[in-house]
């Protein structure tokens, strides 16, 4: 196989990805009415104790920054997704509830494609894994985008 026969398979296992990760978005957007920050927010509240989280603690499992975060938690409360509880002990800290309308949702909704592989993530081994990662950063580095801010979380749109 040639150097470019090479390239070209690189290239098209890169669009495979970025494809897949596209069509997950407009299959959650179009199933839910969410976007995958906004499902995985709602995940992480049905998981965590009583369905509430701080937004620090959503920043945190999120990756995001706290503006983002805010828009996602705005845009579920205003579709009964999720209920800011004002804290009687910490005015400035406004915990946020699934509700039972949020909760029916998550109820309804299927495997991730970022859940999908975080479950499969576990199925190599190490050594294997930290290749991946490797052949990832070289191509990051080949892109020359290393610059680029980016979540953990696979996202096919930006949050606004």
């Amino acid at each position: 196989m040639t150097r470019q026969d090479k390239y070209s398979k690189l290239m098209i296992s890169i669009r495979k990805i970025v494809r897949a990760v596209n069509l997950e978005s407009k299959r959650i957007e179009k199933n839910f009415g969410l976007s995958i920050p906004q499902l995985l927010t709602l995940k992480f509240l049905k998981e965590s104790p009583d369905f509430k989280s701080t937004m620090k603690e959503l920043k945190s499992h999120l990756s995001l920054n706290a503006s983002t975060v805010t828009g996602i938690i705005s845009r579920l409360e205003l579709k009964g997704f999720i209920a800011r509880l004002p804290s009687p002990i910490d005015k400035r800290s406004t915990p946020v509830v699934l509700t039972s309308k949020g909760h029916t949702l998550v109820n309804t909704t299927d495997e991730s494609l970022h859940e999908r592989m975080s479950k499969n993530s576990n199925l190599i081994q190490d050594t294997e894994f930290d290749k991946l990662l490797l052949s990832f950063e070289t191509i990051i580095h080949l892109f020359d985008i290393d610059d680029i801010d980016a979540s953990p979380i696979i996202s096919g749109q930006t949050e606004m």
